[in-house]
């Protein structure tokens, strides 16, 4: 039988959850969705699926074949596109993934011109404050903060790094007097971002002096923007990245607080699934998203 077939076979199964639905997708009868199957086991000698009459369920060697089985399969896909020139007319869905703040602040803003230049590409944002299984949950690119991924198989680049910034509402502080030492924050309303690495204590530097401030936050939220609307209206101070509270700084709606002390800065990266052959839309989003940072020279300002 043909390979590839076979391999199509395997991953819809796991795709789709059972043989009769994995048929149906690939518009073949369920005897010959089970052949294909079973030839690949066969010449595996290994079984990759338990079948009941009640469920479909995969061994562990069945899950390990499968991830190599999908990659193989968007290889060979990427290199007939490039191959026949499709590559040069890119389409299908870039399904990317990045934090609320981040989905609204950098991405919507850029999605018009790209899909304007290619527009044969769809864009589908799954915006969560939560790091999403790239592989699992289909994601072609994704833009996150944290320093590694757990998963080997992910590509790492760099996009930014940035500061972390307290800041607070002119009336607020105005109010509530402004903070001339990190101790002074113990007596101020913070609002805290619990998604944080570390949402109860602030960390901060100045030179070669370091110290540790345990907040009592007056708002907390897993939800930045909710925390930034409620520093706009002069409900406390909060530390947030540059790349959220840039906009606001040069409005003035917030200002800065403790400036020179320095919260652990952070670095934004883009990740995606590694592959010999990238996929065009994702290679040029990638590209895309990189110039524009470079353009605007965010790092510079972020860090300033």
């Amino acid at each position: 039988m043909d390979r590839f077939s076979e391999l199509e076979v395997l991953v819809q199964i796991f795709e789709a959850g059972s043989i009769s639905k994995a048929a149906k997708n690939l518009g073949q009868s369920v005897s010959a969705v089970s052949r294909y199957l079973s030839s690949l086991e066969e010449r595996l000698g290994v079984r990759l699926v338990n079948r009941s009459t009640r469920q479909t369920s995969f061994t562990e060697e069945g899950e390990n074949f499968y991830t190599h089985a999908k990659s193989i399969l968007f290889d060979l896909k990427d290199a007939e596109a490039q191959v026949s020139g499709v590559s040069h007319s890119p389409s299908g869905t870039l399904k990317l993934t990045a934090s609320t703040s981040f989905s609204l602040l950098h991405l919507m803003p850029l999605i018009p011109e790209f899909t304007r230049q290619y527009p044969k590409i769809s864009i589908d944002i799954a915006a969560s404050n939560r790091y999403l299984d790239i592989i699992e949950q289909g994601v072609d690119l994704a833009i996150r903060t944290r320093r590694m991924e757990e998963d080997s198989t992910i590509t790492i680049r760099k996009l930014a790094a940035t500061r972390r910034r307290l800041v607070a509402s002119p009336s607020y502080l105005e109010k509530m007097g402004v903070p001339s030492h990190p101790e002074d924050l113990e007596r101020h309303r913070i609002l805290a971002y619990l998604l944080a690495d570390d949402p109860l204590r602030l960390h901060l530097q100045k030179n070669n002096s370091k110290i540790t401030v345990n907040i009592k936050p007056f708002l907390t939220s897993n939800e930045g923007q909710l925390l930034m609307s409620g520093a706009r209206a002069g409900m406390g101070i909060i530390a947030q990245p540059s790349y959220i509270v840039q906009k606001d700084l040069d409005e003035g709606t917030l200002v800065r607080v403790l400036d020179d002390w320095d919260l652990p800065q952070l670095t934004i990266n883009m990740a995606f699934p590694s592959r010999r052959h990238l996929p065009a839309k994702t290679r040029l989003f990638i590209d895309f998203l990189h110039e524009h940072f470079r353009q605007n020279d965010y790092e510079k300002l972020w860090l300033s």
